[in-house]
């Protein structure tokens, strides 16, 4: 097919076989583990997996097919760079947190056990390692030397999806992983976050500012995706990823802020309590007054501005 005959229809339908015959082995992975691993591999009457974990993993592979199928996949590979934006934002920041919720602590150490592949998970996953190995995948997936390169070559572009998905699902293991030796301290976990957001500024501006096609293969096409041309698109790839993605993580922080420190002040109270002290209830006194105490105490109490006699 040419080229010219490969851009007629920007909405027609192609499958992917690959991804559902991942999203399937996914699927069934699952299940097995759960279902035939995990009984055994936790002590007796504790539950296997929860239920908000099998729909963190249902979202997930919702989220993962999305990503990676028609229509997001062909319009943002072949037409419009801001969707092929879109796939990235959900394949590095919805997908691995939703990945890490659904999976139960035992699945994870099963998966990784005690010895090599621990040690090396456990490094690649020190918060500036991983920070480090994310960011510098974000910043090849912008190089339009790259981009081109892979538009055209499918195991290139399958490559470098899988290698940022994985430096993503390592970025998100210390915030919101299924072990706890390897997560940080909320304080920490908060400016993890927002040190994120940082780095992507860089590509984002100069997609946002940039004067014709970045990237020459999205300048090339006979047809425009809702009409949209070169820097339209690309200013808009350039606001989703710094915009988009900043709020998000933003969020995350305003959230895990609030949980952090609301709860100190969730149980502070200036109104008095609705039960009066029993000490406070006439007859419920340790120690009783009488009529002549009282009388006694008030006269001998001195009046104001009286003399003392």
């Amino acid at each position: 097919m040419s080229t010219a005959q490969s851009f007629v229809d920007p909405w027609r339908f192609q499958s992917n076989i690959e991804v559902y015959v991942l999203v399937a082995f996914l699927v069934g992975s699952y299940v097995y583990m759960v279902r035939s691993i995990g009984p055994h591999a936790v002590p007796a009457g504790q539950q296997v997996v929860s239920r908000r974990q099998i729909v963190f993993f249902g979202v997930a592979m919702a989220v993962l097919f999305a990503a990676s199928t028609w229509p997001i996949h062909q319009i943002g590979e072949d037409y419009l760079y801001s969707v092929h934006m879109v796939q990235h934002m959900m394949l590095s920041y919805f997908l691995p947190p939703l990945v890490w919720f659904a999976t139960p602590e035992w699945l994870l150490r099963v998966l990784i056990g005690e010895g090599r592949t621990y040690r090396t998970v456990r490094f690649f996953a020190k918060p500036v390692i991983a920070a480090f190995a994310f960011n510098v995948m974000v910043m090849v997936l912008h190089i339009p030397g790259m981009v081109n390169a892979s538009t055209s070559n499918a195991a290139l572009h399958f490559s470098l999806h899988l290698f940022v998905v994985v430096a993503a699902c390592m970025m998100w293991l210390p915030v919101v992983g299924p072990l706890p030796e390897m997560q940080m301290g909320p304080g920490a976990k908060m400016i993890y976050l927002f040190l994120q957001s940082v780095v992507p500024t860089v590509p984002a501006a100069w997609l946002t500012f940039a004067e014709g096609a970045v990237y020459r293969h999205y300048g090339q096409q006979p047809v425009r995706v809702w009409g949209l041309n070169v820097s339209d698109d690309q200013q808009i790839a350039g606001v989703i990823m710094k915009v988009g993605g900043g709020l998000f993580l933003w969020g995350i922080v305003i959230y895990m802020f609030f949980k952090r420190f609301g709860n100190d002040t969730s149980t502070r109270t200036y109104r008095r309590g609705g039960t009066m002290p029993s000490a406070e209830i006439t007859g419920n006194d340790d120690f009783p007054l009488t009529f002549d105490e009282v009388s006694d105490a008030f006269g001998r109490s001195q009046a104001p501005n009286e003399p003392a006699r």
